[in-house]
């Protein structure tokens, strides 16, 4: 699946990036509203991972998905 599809359902899909990554809240996600660099930027800073840690893992979501 493409970003694309993620960004345009985001209501659809925020409940299953909370599932993935619990410390985002939900004003978080309301706040990102489908912005994969702002998801990218909050994992990062709720978990602190690296840059490149950070979208491996997205993109691994993202795939099974």
């Amino acid at each position: 699946m493409n970003w694309d599809r993620v960004e345009g359902n985001w209501k659809q899909f925020s409940g299953k990036v909370k599932e993935q990554w619990g410390k985002l809240t939900d004003n978080d996600l309301a706040q990102i509203n489908g912005n994969r660099e702002q998801l990218e930027g909050l994992i990062q800073t709720r978990y602190g991972f690296a840059k490149d840690q950070v979208r491996k893992a997205v993109d691994n979501w993202l795939n099974t998905h």
